[in-house]
């Protein structure tokens, strides 16, 4: 008797390998980045919009590029460096120290993409110790979690919204050494 496909929401769900985990945590990147692009096209930040249409097949390309061909390229990854470069050409006063995750609600949304990518990355380092896993995916998953990082700032920047350091108890922080 076939089973019956609406029971099913993926049909890896109970293989044991990391690659599952990694491609359902990369689903929930995706997810999130179409929450922040919701977000940003209501604040109307068009840059921001424009990019974030480019990351979100980019997402699952990431996502297929395990189990799947490798769909992440060269050229993907120095356009999305080309974006980091953009946002911090724009932010870099406001990105000296960490920042608390708050302002407006797309650098809130972003916050969480920064934040899920982390996660993304950290789950494609399970796989990588099941089996071969391309360097690429790595570079662009962390330059991932950078660049929703400072286009969050910037979101709060066009948006008039000062950032608030975060000031750690538990690590202290280095001071910074002055040109002599």
């Amino acid at each position: 008797m076939k089973k019956d496909a609406r029971y099913s929401c993926y049909p890896f769900m109970r293989e044991k390998v990391a690659t599952v985990d990694f491609e359902i945590r990369t689903d929930c990147l995706t997810t999130h980045v179409g929450v922040a692009l919701a977000a940003v096209k209501k604040e109307i930040v068009e840059v921001v919009k424009e990019d974030l249409l480019e990351i979100l097949p980019m997402a699952y390309h990431v996502n297929g590029s395990v189990r799947g061909k490798l769909a992440v390229t060269d050229e993907d990854l120095a356009w999305l460096s080309s974006r980091y470069d953009f946002y911090v050409s724009h932010v870099k006063e406001a990105i000296q120290s960490f920042v608390l995750p708050q302002g407006t609600e797309a650098a809130a949304a972003l916050h969480l993409c920064r934040s899920e990518a982390k996660k993304s990355y950290r789950a494609l380092h399970k796989v990588s110790e099941e089996r071969e896993v391309p360097e690429i995916l790595f570079n662009y998953l962390g330059l991932l979690a950078n660049v929703f990082f400072v286009m969050a700032v910037y979101m709060n920047q066009q948006a008039g919204i000062a950032e608030i350091p975060f000031v750690s108890k538990s690590y202290p922080m280095k001071k910074k050494k002055e040109n002599v």
